[in-house]
C-alpha cells in the first residue's frame, strides 16, 4: 500500500498575510467591510464616556447597527460589482 505523498498542498503553505491578500484580490470588499466594522466599533468604544444621557443598552445597539449595516452595505457593494464584473463586464465570445 504506497501512498503519493507528493500532494501539493500549496493552499495550506501561504501565511495569513498572503491568504488575505489573495482573498482580497479576488473580493475586494471584504477587507473594506472588516475595516469599516473596526473602524465603527473603535469609534463607538471612544464615544462610549460622552455619550450623556443615553443608556448604556441603546449606545450599544446603535453600534451594533452601525456596524451591521456597514458590513451588510459593503457585502452588498461587493455582490453587485461580482456580479458586474462575472456578466457584463465579461469580453464577448464570437
Amino acid at each position: 500500500m504506497s501512498s503519493n505523498t507528493n500532494v501539493s498542498l500549496s493552499s495550506y503553505d501561504e501565511d495569513q498575510g498572503s491568504k488575505l491578500r489573495r482573498k482580497a484580490k479576488e473580493a475586494p470588499f471584504v477587507p473594506i467591510g472588516m475595516a469599516g466594522f473596526a473602524a465603527i466599533v473603535a469609534y463607538g468604544l471612544y464615544k462610549l464616556k460622552n455619550r450623556g444621557n443615553t443608556k448604556m443598552s441603546v449606545h450599544l445597539i446603535h453600534m451594533r447597527v452601525a456596524a451591521q449595516g456597514f458590513v451588510v452595505g459593503a457585502m452588498t457593494i461587493g455582490m453587485l460589482y461580482s456580479m458586474y464584473r462575472e456578466h457584463w463586464a465579461k469580453p464577448n465570445k464570437s
